[in-house]
Protein backbone atom coordinates (compact mmCIF):
# COMPACT_ATOMS: atom_id res chain seq x y z
CA UNK A 1 0.00 0.00 0.00
CA UNK A 2 1.86 3.15 -1.03
CA UNK A 3 1.10 6.99 1.07
CA UNK A 4 -1.73 7.90 -1.69
CA UNK A 5 -4.41 4.67 -0.89
CA UNK A 6 -3.45 4.96 2.94
CA UNK A 7 -4.69 8.69 2.62
CA UNK A 8 -7.71 7.75 0.76
CA UNK A 9 -8.20 5.07 2.86
CA UNK A 10 -7.85 7.51 6.03
CA UNK A 11 -10.23 10.45 4.06
CA UNK A 12 -12.79 7.67 3.50
CA UNK A 13 -12.53 6.38 7.03
CA UNK A 14 -12.96 10.10 8.26
CA UNK A 15 -16.04 10.93 5.67
CA UNK A 16 -17.55 7.42 7.43
CA UNK A 17 -17.70 8.44 10.72
CA UNK A 18 -19.08 12.12 9.52
CA UNK A 19 -21.62 10.31 8.21
CA UNK A 20 -22.51 7.94 10.83
CA UNK A 21 -22.60 10.94 13.52
CA UNK A 22 -25.06 13.08 10.81
CA UNK A 23 -26.81 10.05 10.97
CA UNK A 24 -27.13 9.24 14.59
CA UNK A 25 -28.16 13.00 15.12
CA UNK A 26 -30.83 12.66 12.42
CA UNK A 27 -32.26 9.11 14.67
CA UNK A 28 -32.14 11.56 17.56
CA UNK A 29 -34.86 14.04 15.90
CA UNK A 30 -36.55 11.26 14.84
CA UNK A 31 -36.81 10.00 18.82
CA UNK A 32 -38.40 13.41 19.79
CA UNK A 33 -40.99 13.56 17.04
CA UNK A 34 -42.03 10.40 18.35
CA UNK A 35 -42.21 10.99 21.04
CA UNK A 36 -44.33 14.21 20.98
CA UNK A 37 -46.52 12.46 18.07
CA UNK A 38 -46.84 9.61 20.51
CA UNK A 39 -47.53 12.00 23.24
CA UNK A 40 -50.10 13.88 21.08
CA UNK A 41 -51.98 10.63 19.42
CA UNK A 42 -52.80 9.92 23.26
CA UNK A 43 -54.10 12.81 24.03
CA UNK A 44 -56.19 12.46 20.73
CA UNK A 45 -57.80 9.41 21.66
CA UNK A 46 -58.59 10.27 25.58
CA UNK A 47 -60.41 13.15 24.20
CA UNK A 48 -62.26 11.37 21.30
CA UNK A 49 -63.30 8.72 24.06
CA UNK A 50 -64.30 11.20 26.84
CA UNK A 51 -66.58 13.75 24.19
CA UNK A 52 -68.11 11.03 22.81
CA UNK A 53 -69.45 9.47 26.30
CA UNK A 54 -70.08 13.42 26.88
CA UNK A 55 -72.15 13.10 23.77
CA UNK A 56 -74.24 9.87 24.71
CA UNK A 57 -75.17 10.86 28.35
CA UNK A 58 -76.02 14.35 26.77
CA UNK A 59 -78.21 12.72 24.13
CA UNK A 60 -79.79 10.76 27.09
CA UNK A 61 -80.78 13.55 29.28
CA UNK A 62 -82.29 14.96 26.24
CA UNK A 63 -84.54 12.10 25.42
CA UNK A 64 -85.60 11.91 29.25
CA UNK A 65 -86.48 15.81 28.46
CA UNK A 66 -88.20 14.78 25.57
CA UNK A 67 -90.31 11.68 27.16
CA UNK A 68 -91.40 14.23 29.99
CA UNK A 69 -92.07 16.80 27.21
CA UNK A 70 -94.59 14.41 25.55
CA UNK A 71 -96.17 13.54 29.02
CA UNK A 72 -96.92 16.60 29.77
CA UNK A 73 -98.41 17.90 26.68
CA UNK A 74 -100.48 14.50 26.32
CA UNK A 75 -101.41 15.16 30.02
CA UNK A 76 -102.24 18.81 28.80
CA UNK A 77 -104.56 17.61 25.97
CA UNK A 78 -106.41 14.84 28.40
CA UNK A 79 -107.59 17.32 31.18
CA UNK A 80 -108.64 19.56 28.14
CA UNK A 81 -110.86 16.82 26.19
CA UNK A 82 -112.17 15.68 29.97
CA UNK A 83 -113.12 19.38 29.51
CA UNK A 84 -114.81 19.45 26.56
CA UNK A 85 -116.95 16.14 27.48
CA UNK A 86 -117.64 16.58 31.27
CA UNK A 87 -116.83 20.52 31.59
CA UNK A 88 -120.66 21.13 32.40
CA UNK A 89 -120.76 18.80 34.64
CA UNK A 90 -118.50 19.97 37.72
CA UNK A 91 -118.41 22.89 39.70
CA UNK A 92 -116.78 26.27 38.81
CA UNK A 93 -113.92 26.02 41.10
CA UNK A 94 -112.87 22.31 39.80
CA UNK A 95 -112.85 23.47 36.38
CA UNK A 96 -110.67 26.00 37.76
CA UNK A 97 -108.55 23.81 39.06
CA UNK A 98 -108.51 21.90 36.11
CA UNK A 99 -108.01 24.47 33.92
CA UNK A 100 -104.61 25.97 35.73
CA UNK A 101 -103.01 22.35 35.76
CA UNK A 102 -103.76 22.48 32.19
CA UNK A 103 -102.03 25.68 32.09
CA UNK A 104 -99.02 24.79 34.39
CA UNK A 105 -98.42 21.71 32.26
CA UNK A 106 -98.28 23.34 29.52
CA UNK A 107 -95.69 25.72 30.74
CA UNK A 108 -93.43 22.71 31.97
CA UNK A 109 -93.83 20.72 28.29
CA UNK A 110 -92.72 24.88 26.98
CA UNK A 111 -89.38 24.99 29.03
CA UNK A 112 -88.51 21.57 28.55
CA UNK A 113 -87.79 22.59 25.10
CA UNK A 114 -85.71 25.91 25.70
CA UNK A 115 -84.39 26.72 29.31
CA UNK A 116 -81.34 28.38 29.17
CA UNK A 117 -78.80 29.13 32.30
CA UNK A 118 -79.89 32.01 34.06
CA UNK A 119 -76.13 33.19 34.64
CA UNK A 120 -75.45 32.68 30.14
CA UNK A 121 -78.72 33.29 29.02
CA UNK A 122 -76.81 34.03 26.06
CA UNK A 123 -74.76 30.95 25.77
CA UNK A 124 -76.78 28.32 23.59
CA UNK A 125 -74.35 25.32 25.16
CA UNK A 126 -75.33 26.08 28.69
CA UNK A 127 -78.88 25.35 30.12
CA UNK A 128 -81.20 22.20 30.42
CA UNK A 129 -83.59 22.61 27.43
CA UNK A 130 -83.86 20.08 24.96
CA UNK A 131 -82.78 23.02 22.56
CA UNK A 132 -79.72 23.88 24.79
CA UNK A 133 -78.68 19.72 25.71
CA UNK A 134 -79.02 19.29 21.64
CA UNK A 135 -76.71 22.30 20.80
CA UNK A 136 -74.40 20.56 23.31
CA UNK A 137 -74.46 17.05 22.20
CA UNK A 138 -73.36 18.12 18.97
CA UNK A 139 -70.76 20.14 20.21
CA UNK A 140 -69.56 17.02 22.10
CA UNK A 141 -69.72 15.29 18.95
CA UNK A 142 -67.83 18.07 17.29
CA UNK A 143 -65.15 17.60 19.41
CA UNK A 144 -64.71 13.69 19.34
CA UNK A 145 -65.08 13.68 15.42
CA UNK A 146 -61.96 16.67 15.85
CA UNK A 147 -60.23 14.09 17.76
CA UNK A 148 -60.65 11.29 15.66
CA UNK A 149 -59.11 13.42 12.61
CA UNK A 150 -56.03 14.09 15.25
CA UNK A 151 -55.93 10.64 15.94
CA UNK A 152 -55.90 8.92 12.34
CA UNK A 153 -53.21 11.92 11.72
CA UNK A 154 -50.73 10.88 14.58
CA UNK A 155 -51.34 6.73 14.16
CA UNK A 156 -49.97 7.24 10.03
CA UNK A 157 -47.17 9.79 11.66
CA UNK A 158 -45.69 7.14 14.44
CA UNK A 159 -45.52 4.63 11.20
CA UNK A 160 -43.21 6.51 9.10
CA UNK A 161 -41.58 7.83 12.38
CA UNK A 162 -40.52 4.47 12.96
CA UNK A 163 -39.57 3.79 9.36
CA UNK A 164 -37.67 6.58 9.33
CA UNK A 165 -35.83 5.02 12.50
CA UNK A 166 -35.35 1.79 10.64
CA UNK A 167 -33.82 3.15 7.71
CA UNK A 168 -31.44 5.71 8.98
CA UNK A 169 -30.71 2.44 11.53
CA UNK A 170 -29.62 0.78 8.12
CA UNK A 171 -28.37 3.56 6.77
CA UNK A 172 -25.43 3.67 9.48
CA UNK A 173 -24.60 0.19 9.19
CA UNK A 174 -24.27 0.19 5.58
CA UNK A 175 -22.91 3.62 5.20
CA UNK A 176 -25.87 4.47 2.67
CA UNK A 177 -27.06 7.78 1.07
CA UNK A 178 -29.68 6.73 -0.48
CA UNK A 179 -30.64 4.71 2.39
CA UNK A 180 -30.59 8.47 4.55
CA UNK A 181 -32.17 10.07 1.99
CA UNK A 182 -35.15 7.59 1.95
CA UNK A 183 -34.85 8.07 6.09
CA UNK A 184 -35.08 11.38 5.56
CA UNK A 185 -38.28 11.37 3.45
CA UNK A 186 -40.23 8.90 5.67
CA UNK A 187 -39.55 11.34 8.89
CA UNK A 188 -40.27 14.67 6.88
CA UNK A 189 -43.79 13.00 5.79
CA UNK A 190 -44.05 12.16 9.78
CA UNK A 191 -43.33 15.32 11.05
CA UNK A 192 -45.58 17.19 8.11
CA UNK A 193 -48.59 14.46 10.00
CA UNK A 194 -47.68 15.29 12.83
CA UNK A 195 -48.03 19.10 12.49
CA UNK A 196 -50.98 18.23 10.86
CA UNK A 197 -52.25 16.19 14.05
CA UNK A 198 -52.38 19.76 15.55
CA UNK A 199 -53.54 21.96 13.61
CA UNK A 200 -55.89 20.18 11.13
CA UNK A 201 -55.07 21.73 7.95
CA UNK A 202 -56.02 19.47 5.83
CA UNK A 203 -58.15 16.15 6.04
CA UNK A 204 -56.45 12.33 5.59
CA UNK A 205 -58.21 11.07 2.47
CA UNK A 206 -59.72 8.17 4.15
Amino acid sequence: MDARDAAEQIAEAGDGEKFRARAALWIGILALLMAISGLGGGNAAEDMVAANVQANDTWAFYQAKNVRQTANKLAAEELEVQLLLHGDKISAQAHKTIEGKIAKMKTTAERYEDESDPKAPNDPLKGEGKKQLAARAKDFEDQRDRASDQDVNFDFADVFLQIAVVLGSVAILALSRPTLAASFVCGALGALLTLNGFMLWFKMPF
